[in-house]
């Protein structure tokens, strides 16, 4: 059986996140703002997707919890640009935003004209580089992973077509496919929206389905804005786009799959996990070894329930663990049936560093996130298994080995901050949640964690 976390080590823990501003824990209010606080405290800068509607809801609530008044949003001059601004004993304080693509974020950070930078993708190699003299920019003091996003293929409601493959989204966005009868649809023509090259979001898209394959199309239609791509495919009846997850709005998401993959919805649970094939991250990047205290209190703010709570009322999906339903038809090996029985999983996947033992920065923010669930009164007593995957390799038993030692060094982990679970186990290559071949096999290396 579990045991239950100690009492003092979770009060040392406890203290030790909030010293470094990630505390796993709630927390009402933050100190108030000192009374001579005035003027700008910092600027952001980079994704359209992080920047449109998240990061005006997180500011606004981080503003409030500080204890400014008449918090508000005002529109700047150029378009995709804003400032949340309040007062403190009647002085304004402010903090702009520009959300004109991922990429725009970290050329201003290294221009010096940016404190933190918005991503919906990981940081480029060439832009870690570039931004070497900040220290090492994918440390954990660096990247922040503050939401998950759905990449949702978005249609008009009417179109009869239910799901589509990533094979089928390429040759559809590079034009090989062009009339929906292609693929089981209706005899249309297909007309393509596709975010501008700025984005994370293009990104994002260009790496998980067109893959260096294919090229997208010159007929396809450009947009900075999710929210007006998406408005624009739930009129068009033969219109096919994609957009972050909170951008759906009134056209219809399809069910995705990978080869070999079960066809998920983008919806919580299969977001949250990271196995819906065109899930991503949503980061926060800061140089590692930024000092200013309200940028530290901000982002350590943002890992809290409070401000996840803000990630879910902006129809992004939230980090805070929670049970997942077990569906009544399940899948798998007859052991992993048997271990899972009557069992509910976690809203998390353990993953790793590329080409490493070692687990990456969100994996160790979701250590202390699984300190926070384990220490409810009601999780008490609860048992924890931890079951490890993984991509093909030369044979099934050396894949079933190395699934296996992902889970221990999941459990070593959870041993070091006062939490033991059950024997783990391994099932190499079973229930890969993406093909076993090209750079996306790595999300097939990861720790699924059940509670009973």
């Amino acid at each position: 059986m579990l045991n239950s976390i100690k009492r003092p080590l979770l009060f040392c823990l406890t203290a030790a996140f909030l010293s470094i501003g990630l505390s796993p824990m709630a927390f009402a209010s933050l100190a108030k703002f000192p009374d001579a606080t005035s003027g700008k405290l910092f600027q952001v800068s980079g994704s359209n997707t992080v920047g449109a509607s998240l990061m005006k809801s997180l500011l606004v609530n981080y503003l409030e919890a500080k204890g400014a008044s008449k918090v508000r949003v005002v529109p700047l001059s150029t378009e995709n640009e804003y400032r949340v601004e309040g007062l403190v004993k009647g002085l304004p304080v402010f903090v702009e935003v520009a959300a004109h693509g991922s990429s725009t974020g970290f050329k201003a950070l290294l221009g010096s004209s940016t404190d933190i930078a918005m991503s919906s993708r990981p940081i480029k190699g060439k832009e870690v580089d570039g931004l070497a003299g900040f220290g090492n920019m994918r440390s954990f003091d660096a990247e922040h992973v503050i939401a998950i996003d759905g990449l949702a293929v978005v249609v008009h409601r009417n179109n009869p077509v239910q799901q589509l493959n990533l094979d089928q989204l390429a040759a559809i966005f590079s034009g090989q496919i062009s009339n929906w009868r292609e693929v089981g649809g209706d005899n249309r023509v297909i007309s393509l929206y596709a975010r501008d090259d700025k984005s994370g979001t293009w990104d994002t898209f260009k790496s998980l389905v067109l893959r260096k394959k294919v090229k997208l199309s010159s007929d396809a239609r450009r947009f900075e804005s999710n929210d007006e791509l998406s408005d624009l495919v739930s009129g068009d009846v033969g219109g096919i786009g994609f957009v972050g997850l909170a951008s759906v709005r009134s056209s219809r998401a399809l069910l995705v799959s990978d080869v070999g993959t079960q066809a998920l919805v983008p919806e919580k649970v299969s977001v949250a996990t990271e196995d819906y094939p065109l899930s991503r991250r949503l980061f926060l990047y800061t140089p590692p070894q930024q000092s200013m205290p309200f940028i530290r209190e901000f982002i350590g703010f943002i890992q809290t329930d409070e401000g996840q709570q803000q990630v879910q009322e902006t129809g992004f999906v939230s980090q805070v663990l929670i049970t997942t339903p077990v569906p009544e038809v399940r899948r798998g090996p007859r052991e992993y049936l048997e271990l899972t029985q009557g069992a509910q999983r976690l809203s998390v996947n353990f993953r790793f560093d590329q080409g490493s033992a070692r687990l990456d920065n969100k994996a160790q923010q979701d250590i202390q996130r699984l300190v926070a669930y384990m220490s409810r009164e009601e999780n008490q007593g609860k048992r924890l298994t931890l079951i490890g995957f993984g991509d093909a390799k030369q044979t099934q038993a050396r894949a079933m080995v190395l699934s296996k030692l992902r889970a221990v060094a999941v459990k070593s982990a959870l041993r070091k901050v006062g939490i033991s679970t059950a024997p783990v186990a391994g099932f190499g290559a079973y229930l890969p949640v993406a093909a076993n071949s090209g750079s996306g096999k790595v999300k097939n290396r990861r720790v699924e964690v059940w509670v009973n």
